[in-house]
């Protein structure tokens, strides 16, 4: 009989070395020596393996079945880069932790395919194979073996290739199988069991036992993908078989013929659910066909749905005891057209438009009303907002117009309503100019209402018409976001020196930097923020709420993933990440670095990146910030820049408790995160911050989002 264990020879130890010189003296001896490339692959796993990992002693593994002797990697790195593709199906410290776990298979039919996809996968540190039986002929249409295996025992047969998969995996054999002297040694020693024996005995046995252990069983049943699941650890009275069988003992069944055991077979099977041609077939035995058919597709089904199964049990997921079927012929039966995805159509430079607007025919609508208060709201309302919300009530009279802050448009984001409060300023500042261009005076005052909400009056007059307001009309008629990378270049003095006088006319101050490596910090800051918000469940859905895809509802509020700058490529990640399961993972997982990198790349085109700040944290306070917002955007446009507001999550955000609300699990991040912030730009970290601006030269032109309907 062939030896079924691979040996693992460390050259440190003289005993292995001397066997290792001997064995490459040995005449027929192949050498297998792959190594230097192993190591170079262990290299370039992500993140890089420790020092230790890359330096760990290699061995060399001799399969005497094979007369083969194989370099490999030690046993941390060789299993590291082995199950390297299994992340984060299965997470490194869910392989750690499996690494521990031994699991018993009885009955290798199904059985090999069973314990071979356990080890494939990692599932666990220790096999226990048990099977009484040689490889037979008929075997081979459902054992992934070969004619030189025939009259070999199944043990070896299924233990050689596991170790020709993994050679420190620990394999234990039983080929004289399971008895009722033995069964509780089996089971005793592992820590749950695949039971997938054709004996009722031994079935009803290994389940006893089982029961006496508190240790779950595994069934899997290849006709119509039945799965069975009886967690003996967790209720160790329960009925073998869920009960489907009635009162069954070992010694019931023990004395029974084929015949009579048929009953029982089929109560566990449930006569009434296995397929037709099963069914068919079980009328033949002995006539027309020898036993009960079983295909190898439906094992090699079995093996994966009972490595699902363990991966749940092992990771405490829930896995209750029970059965259930998956039919693929039954899943075949109801092929159909898939579903339509949210497809874009749009070119490959499509931009960003989430503020601006636009009428239904996509121009602007100068001529407007005829009554010139009704027109000055118009442009109101055409102010810029957080995922363009758009959080006012705008009402005229005859000679006033009247923007209140809208309570129920707000986000997660919007601590205070602080957000809210700029919007409200940009708008009272858009008044003003459209205005200014109709001809008039105006005069206006903000009002705190109690409870964060504002309300902010304009009134027209006959008096001197402010002309440094009505100059920026054209500007602010043709305002847009853009998020277009652009051409990174310095800001020129005289831009930079316009752009402070636009935050100093509205009483508040305006910090700029284009320097090179402190924007690229700013990039990782704002990328942190990015993937906080995209962990952050609360703060996912909205940030989603906030998107539109083709065919979705309410266009005028929000923003068109078509206007969002991102080729096809990023619009596919975009709609992964609006899952909130996939977002869940990541979160468990304390992952998701690339949920950040859009933000990485905008800031290493961004020419420069500018502070609105505000003295004092009162919504009338945040109001002024919007109104200077709105100034310092006009102006820059009006110097050739392209302006990109950026909200990272802690934006608004002053005490703890407000960080906490933001986001609970990472309250001290983004607190940290704002403070680094505040200290690239030497900005007082008590300061309140209106708006984050990005600006940059030579973008393409950035089309405009709607606005809702008056």
């Amino acid at each position: 009989m062939t030896d079924a264990t691979a040996t693992v020879l460390d050259p440190r130890d003289p005993d292995d070395l001397r066997t290792l010189h001997r064995l490459r003296r040995s005449p027929g001896i192949t050498v297998l020596d792959t190594l230097s490339r192993q190591l170079r692959t262990l290299a370039e796993v992500v993140p890089t393996p420790d020092r230790a990992v890359l330096d760990e002693a290699p061995r060399w593994v001799h399969y005497p079945w094979r007369h083969t002797l194989v370099h490999l990697l030690g046993p941390t790195g060789f299993r590291l880069l082995r199950l390297d593709r299994n992340r984060n199906k299965i997470t490194t410290a869910e392989q750690d932790r499996l690494r521990q776990v031994r699991i018993g298979v009885v009955g290798l039919s199904v059985g090999h395919a069973v314990a071979h996809t356990l080890a494939l996968e990692g599932l666990c540190g220790t096999l226990h194979l048990a099977d009484f039986d040689t490889l037979d002929l008929s075997n081979l249409n459902r054992i992934p073996a070969g004619i030189l295996d025939l009259g070999e025992r199944k043990t070896d047969v299924a233990a050689r290739r596991i170790a020709e998969l993994d050679p420190y995996l620990d394999v234990r054999c039983r080929p004289d199988g399971i008895t009722a002297d033995s069964v509780d040694d089996f089971v005793a020693g592992v820590d749950l069991v695949v039971e997938e024996c054709d004996s009722l005995d031994v079935k009803v046995l290994i389940r006893e036992a089982a029961r006496r252990h508190r240790v779950p069983v595994i069934m899997e049943t290849s006709d119509r993908g039945l799965l069975d699941v009886e967690r003996f650890d967790l209720e160790p009275e329960r009925p073998l078989f869920h009960g489907a069988a009635g009162v069954v003992t070992s010694d019931r069944v023990a004395g029974l013929s084929t015949h009579d055991k048929v009953p029982y077979v089929m109560a566990i099977l449930g006569a009434d659910q296995v397929s037709a041609r099963f069914a068919a077939s079980m009328v033949e035995v002995d006539r027309t066909v020898s036993t009960w058919p079983q295909l190898g597709g439906d094992v090699a089904l079995g093996g994966a749905t009972v490595a699902a199964a363990v991966r749940r049990w092992a990771r405490g997921d829930a896995l209750p005891s029970g059965r259930v079927r998956i039919d693929v012929d039954g899943v075949l039966d109801g092929l159909a057209e898939p579903a339509r995805g949210p497809a874009v159509d749009r070119t490959d430079d499509a931009v960003s438009g989430d503020d601006g607007q636009v009428d239904d025919a996509g121009q602007v609508d100068d001529a407007g009303p005829d009554r010139a208060v009704d027109r000055i709201a118009g442009w109101a309302r055409r102010a810029p907002s957080g995922g363009n919300v758009q959080p006012w009530f705008v009402e005229t009279a005859d000679e006033s117009l009247t923007v209140t802050l809208d309570p129920d448009r707000t986000s997660g984001l919007d601590v205070r309503r602080r957000g809210s409060a700029v919007a409200v300023g940009a708008a009272l500042l858009n008044a003003r100019i459209a205005a200014a261009h109709e001809g008039f005076s105006t005069t206006d005052t903000v009002v705190d209402l109690g409870d964060d909400v504002v309300r902010a009056e304009v009134t027209f007059g006959d008096g001197a018409v402010c002309r440094e307001e009505a100059d920026l009309f054209p500007a602010m008629s043709t305002r847009v976001t853009n998020r277009h990378h652009g051409r990174p270049q310095a800001v020129e003095a005289t831009t930079a020196a316009a752009l402070r006088g636009a935050a100093e006319a509205e009483g508040c101050r305006w910090v700029l930097t284009d320097d090179r490596t402190v924007l690229t910090e700013i990039g990782e800051i704002l990328a942190e923020s990015d993937r906080v918000r995209y962990l952050t469940r609360h703060l996912h859905a909205e940030m989603m709420s906030e998107l539109r895809w083709p065919g979705d509802a309410d266009p005028d509020t929000g923003i068109d993933v078509a206007t969002l700058g991102l080729d096809r490529t990023d619009l596919v990640k975009l709609d992964v990440a609006r899952r909130p399961e996939v977002m869940r993972h990541l979160a468990e997982w304390d992952t998701g670095a690339a949920l950040g990198d859009d933000s990485r790349d905008r800031l290493a085109a961004t020419s420069a990146v500018g502070l609105v700040l505000v003295d004092g944290d009162r919504p009338v306070d945040f109001v002024r910030g919007g109104r200077a917002v709105q100034r310092v955007w006009i102006t820059a446009e009006r110097h050739g820049l392209a302006v990109h507001p950026v909200s990272p999550v802690f934006l608004y955000a002053r005490t703890d408790s407000e960080f906490r609300a933001l986001s609970p699990h990472h309250a001290e991040h983004l607190a940290r995160l704002r403070r680094e912030l505040t200290g690239l730009l030497a900005v007082d970290p008590a300061t309140s911050i209106a708006l984050v601006v990005r600006l940059s030269h030579g973008a393409a032109p950035a089309p405009r989002s709607r606005r809702r309907r008056v």
